[in-house]
């Protein structure tokens, strides 16, 4: 009997799928995946000084690129291997995707089978699709494969060739990337745009009318009670926030328009005559309301309604709708397509018309045309598996927390998109009341107007159709009070009745309020805007936008606020420093062509080679120069991306000039006060050298004139005095520092020292620093004191630790209590135990210390030997029972013989067992950690050799500096440092 070996992705899908394909099938799981570009400091040693040394790719050959297999993949590709020896046929079913067909690639290179090869794909992991998929297998496709090695080739030249620079003129451990640095800049201009914001006060009128003039019954008035907000005086309309630029003044339209700008006193004498006056209905107008349900979800849509509705960020969302692909309860869930199959839209319609009714089904099926350009990666949009979808309540059992949440999102997206429009009708009225003062005299100043316009909408769903089932969230809009009359938003799809009216009907005024509002600043980022804001500007592959939301959160260039993203004062000074110095790799534009680029590569429209060289050499480069097919210009003979430019990226990081580090770290404030960006945080620092440090919590639109005077005047604060230390005498005061607040002592002045009565011609004796400077005793608040109120016998209590509780009766070692980096903590000689909180500083006794110690050591926190947090049944590969415990390094998941940390994102109270086993299998597939060895430690000799090569080269180093300065050495400029 034949044996056909299929190799998946993940391990997760393994068990499914080979239930599905049977005993005739061998299914194992690369584990994403098993080679990549080597790291140029692991290449061979006669590999580090070729064409190869700098990026694991030879630039001047084709752009080829050096792969080997990862470490931790060394154990499953020899369990490939294996597994491949054994079978007459080898499918390659990794995901349908670019970075799957690379895979596949990979796979073939490193396995090299001798037995036919079929290349397997799927969207969902049913019986039916992988059915299907063997009756259609492929060659692959490697026009996909050069369109993924490519980017992996471009993302790797940006980063090694822009990175270092940010390291030298910003700060080390820093990274560039096409998507990634872009995405900082959005946001890093949208606050920029905060900052520059100037608010606009405006006033408005609102009414409250009663169309029921003259009726006494009380139900009757009160269904006839309707409001009307103020939106013209004399025909003029008056200004709302949309009219207003962010400088704070009137758009030129809204003045040229002659727009009203309403202020206090004439909206309040507008508000008064309006309550007294006569109001009659002008103008009645009644439309046809209908509303489509949005398309099926895509990956970035999916993105930005799950963080909306389920507060899920991108990652998290990635994550979980992995699990269900997996798990056979979605179909693939990286694509750019709306499309559903026939399968799907005939499930969708029998699913309403079962749940719904048939009035609920359109009478054709609804059809969904794809916007983005590059949507071939994958054949559907995102939706419940099976040509029969379950219903959430189908699913609920075997599903738990944010899988069942994401889940019952997906399907009932997928169901309204076959359904009927929401239809109802929409009537406007416009009121008039003639103006006249309230106290029936003469016009003042805050009345100038005869009459005032007040308007009033409403939709009324007459059936709801789609909206049954869903509705789609929005983003904040920043001129929301536009579309609901200055106080908010109005919500799509609700429903605000009108009573019946007449033109020419007289209405009551119960009651008129003026109100004044003020213009709002662009709103900050979300992830899920961003994404859409990415998306909108074709900037990147959905695929990767949960990975680019980690990355600028990782790297420290976001923080959130809520669910904001703002973003850090490195984020500006990076930002800045690409922008004047690679304008074209946060070039919106050019960095949406290099993914168009990437499509046509893909479709075989466009040479890899030749794209890549003119991406890094520039156009001038010339057909007698090596590095591949310089001169062609691909099959549609068009350039963009990689090809419109004269100069490369080369050229443009060799000729980059004198970067002002200074500069590019500096954001000006005002009144000659500049934040600089430090090497340990952002500080502020005037025109006479005064600093000023910025605490952590200050977002940059915060930053204010006001606020950087307040903080310099903080700083220039000497502290509260406390009162005299009875023991030295010495006067204790209490200040904010850097690193918050904290108690200290003033030292006296050093009196000058008499001359030395030294025998004649002997020199003095040099005075060590240390005795020259003595440090004053200094100690931070405990979280539970307040600077305000922190007294002198606290400060007291704060300069005299670590406080001595006793000694331990049986070894003699002194016990003391103290507080630490990671809190309050006893200790005796090398050993330490943790205290819950920091007041037993101060109260715990010998006694106590003594049973703290008789305990085993437990990490902070942990009450002492305490169970698991969680049981999650048996693992299916091990059989052994799967728990969560909370270890040192935080929440982890085991089987009692392989153990993995839980990953940002997985709430141990809400972790499914299937995305345990899925950590636990990823972990065995890596094989045990290596133990790190330090360099040169094989052997003493070695060893000892480099200790004295680095002490002799400081030593050298020392000697030069002091001959530079007794030769007075360039006035002091330092010696050329290597920039590599």
């Amino acid at each position: 009997m034949s044996k056909k070996l299929v190799i998946v992705e993940s391990p997760n899908k393994v068990r499914s799928i080979a239930g599905y394909l049977g005993p005739d099938f061998d299914v194992e799981a690369s584990v994403g995946h098993i080679r990549d570009l080597a790291q140029p400091s692991e290449l061979p040693a006669q590999m580090k000084k070729g064409p190869y040394g700098r990026f694991a790719v030879d630039v001047e050959d084709g752009f080829t690129p050096y792969y080997v297999v990862n470490p931790d993949k060394k154990k499953t590709v020899a369990q490939l291997r294996k597994a491949l020896k054994e079978a007459d046929e080898l499918y390659l079913a990794t995901d349908d995707d670019r970075e799957g067909e690379a895979i596949a690639w990979h796979l073939l290179q490193v396995l090299k089978p001798t037995v036919p090869v079929r290349r397997m794909t799927f969207t969902e992991i049913t019986q039916e699709a992988l059915t299907r998929a063997l009756a259609s297998t492929r060659d692959l496709d490697t026009h996909r494969v050069d369109a993924q090695e490519t980017r992996r080739i471009l993302d790797r030249l940006v980063g090694y060739e822009v990175s270092p620079v940010l390291w030298r003129k910003v700060r080390a451990g820093l990274s560039a990337g096409r998507v990634q640095s872009v995405a900082t800049r959005l946001v890093v201009e949208r606050e920029r745009e905060r900052m520059a914001f100037v608010a606009a006060g405006y006033w408005g009128v609102e009414a409250e009318l009663s169309a029921a003039r003259g009726v006494l019954d009380p139900e009757v008035r009160r269904d006839s009670v309707f409001t009307v907000r103020l939106t013209t005086l004399d025909g003029r309309r008056v200004a709302t926030g949309r009219d207003f630029t962010d400088a704070g003044g009137l758009r030129p339209a809204a003045v040229k328009a002659g727009t009203v700008h309403l202020h206090e006193v004439g909206a309040r004498a507008v508000a008064a005559a309006v309550e007294h006056g006569s109001p009659r209905v002008a103008e009645v107008e009644e439309k046809p309301y209908k509303r489509r349900p949005a398309a099926p979800f895509t990956t970035s849509t999916l993105q930005q309604e799950a963080s909306r509705k389920l507060r899920m960020n991108p990652r998290e969302t990635m994550r979980v709708a992995q699990a269900l692909y997996e798990n056979g309860f979605i179909t693939y869930m990286r694509t750019d397509s709306t499309v559903l199959s026939g399968q799907a839209v005939s499930a969708a319609r029998a699913q309403v018309a079962e749940l719904y009714g048939p009035e609920y089904v359109p009478a054709k099926p609804r059809v969904y045309a794809t916007k983005a350009k590059g949507a071939q990666e994958a054949h559907e949009a995102i939706r419940p598996a099976g040509d029969h979808f379950r219903t959430p309540a189908q699913v609920a059992s075997s599903l738990s927390g944010a899988q069942f949440r994401l889940y019952e999102l997906i399907w009932k997206r997928t169901v309204a998109s076959q359904m009927a429009d929401a239809v109802g009708s929409t009537a406007t009225v416009r009121v008039e009341v003639d103006l006249t003062p309230a106290d029936g005299g003469s016009r003042d100043a805050g009345l100038t107007f005869s009459t005032a316009g007040l308007s009033a909408s409403g939709t009324v769903i007459t059936f709801r159709g789609f909206l049954a089932a869903y509705e789609e969230g929005r983003d904040a809009e920043r001129y929301a009070e536009a579309a609901a009359g200055g106080t908010g938003e109005a919500g799509a799809g609700k429903e605000t009745r009108l009573p019946a009216l007449t033109v020419g009907q007289e209405l009551d005024a119960l009651s008129a309020e003026a109100a004044g509002h003020q213009t709002t600043p662009p709103p900050r980022y979300t992830e899920a805007s961003l994404v859409k804001a990415l998306e909108e500007r074709e900037i990147g592959r959905p695929s990767t936008y949960a990975a680019t939301m980690s990355t600028i959160s990782d790297r420290g260039y976001v923080e959130h606020r809520g669910q904001a993203l703002v973003p850090t004062w490195l984020a500006f000074a990076v930002t800045r420093l690409l922008e004047e110095n690679f304008a074209e790799l946060v070039d919106y534009d050019f960095t949406a062509l290099m993914e168009a680029d990437l499509d046509r590569i893909a479709a075989g429209e466009q040479d890899r080679v030749a794209w890549l060289t003119r991406f890094y050499y520039g156009q001038a480069r010339g057909s007698g120069d090596t590095g591949g097919a310089a001169g062609a210009e691909g099959a549609s003979g068009q350039e963009t991306g990689g090809g419109h430019r004269e100069h490369g990226l080369r050229a443009m990081v060799e000729n980059l000039g004198e970067i002002d580090a200074r500069a590019v770290n500096s954001i000006e404030i005002g009144q000659g006060m500049t934040l600089r960006v430090g090497r340990y945080g952002p500080y502020l620092e005037d025109s006479e050298g005064k600093r000023a440090n910025v605490p952590a919590g200050i977002a940059p639109d915060e930053m204010t004139v006001d606020k950087a005077l307040e903080l310099f005047a903080r700083a220039a604060d000497d502290g509260r005095e406390l009162g005299t230390d009875p023991s030295t005498g010495h006067v204790i005061i209490a200040k904010d520092g850097r690193y918050g607040p904290y108690v200290t002592e003033v030292l006296p002045e050093p009196e000058p020292q008499a001359e030395s009565s030294a025998t004649e011609g002997a020199k003095p004796a040099r005075r060590s620093r240390k005795a020259a400077a003595p440090k004053p005793r200094t100690a931070s608040l405990l979280r539970s004191m307040d600077l305000a109120t922190v007294t002198l016998d606290q400060a007291l209590d704060l300069l005299s630790l670590p406080r001595v509780v006793g000694q331990d009766p049986d070894s003699g070692e002194d016990i003391t209590a103290q507080n630490g980096r990671y809190g309050p903590y006893l200790k005796k000689g090398s050993d330490s135990r943790s205290l819950d909180d920091e007041e037993q500083i101060f109260t715990v006794t010998l006694d106590q210390a003594l049973e703290l110690f008789a305990q085993p050591k437990r990490r902070r926190g942990q009450a002492a030997a305490r169970g698991p947090l969680r049981e999650l049944g048996e693992d299916p590969v091990s059989g052994r029972p799967v728990v969560i415990k909370d270890g040192r390094f935080g929440p982890y998941v085991t089987d009692g013989e392989v153990n993995a940390t839980l990953r940002r994102g997985d709430d141990p109270a809400t972790v499914t067992p299937e995305r345990a086993y899925e950590l636990l299998a990823d972990k065995r597939a890596k094989g045990p950690a290596k133990k790190r060895t330090s360099r040169g430690s094989s052997t003493g000799r070695s060893s000892g050799s480099t200790t004295k090569k680095a002490a002799s080269t400081k030593k050298a180093a020392s000697t030069a500096r002091r001959s530079a300065k007794s030769t007075g050495t360039a006035d002091g400029a330092s010696p050329t440092v290597s920039e590599d």
